[in-house]
């Protein structure tokens, strides 16, 4: 069956850096879109960060780029989403999701497949 399990997530100062990693089990993720999403307490979930499959094309939402960046490892089955310059906004549990058709970019009811998520706390 289909997995995909975060990790990586943890409290930080703001400033600070946290690398969360995207693992998958069941299918080959470089033939996978995935996109990281997050969801703060009170709000909707967000999409953050997006890599294609074919090209490996990304994408940020305004709120995160130049400080965030996506990456693929096929050799691992993993994606990354590296975060530099946190903030206490970006606060969230955090979700990677992949889809086949990659349709989805950062809209997440397009993506099949989900994690369960990690925690990300940006806190003084």
């Amino acid at each position: 069956q289909v997995q995909l399990v975060e990790s990586g997530g943890g409290l930080v100062h703001p400033g600070g850096s946290l690398r969360l990693s995207c693992t998958a089990s069941g299918i080959t993720l470089d033939y996978y879109s995935v996109g990281w999403f997050r969801q703060a307490p009170g709000k909707g979930r967000e999409g953050v960060s997006y890599i294609s499959s074919g090209d490996s094309t990304t994408y940020y939402a305004d709120s995160v780029k130049g400080r965030f960046t996506i990456t693929r490892d096929g050799a691992k089955n993993a994606v990354y989403l590296q975060m530099n310059s946190l903030k206490p906004e970006d606060t969230a549990v955090y979700f990677c999701a992949a889809d086949l058709l990659g349709v989805g970019m950062l809209y997440d009811i397009g993506y099949k497949h989900w994690g369960q998520g990690t925690q990300v706390t940006v806190s003084s």
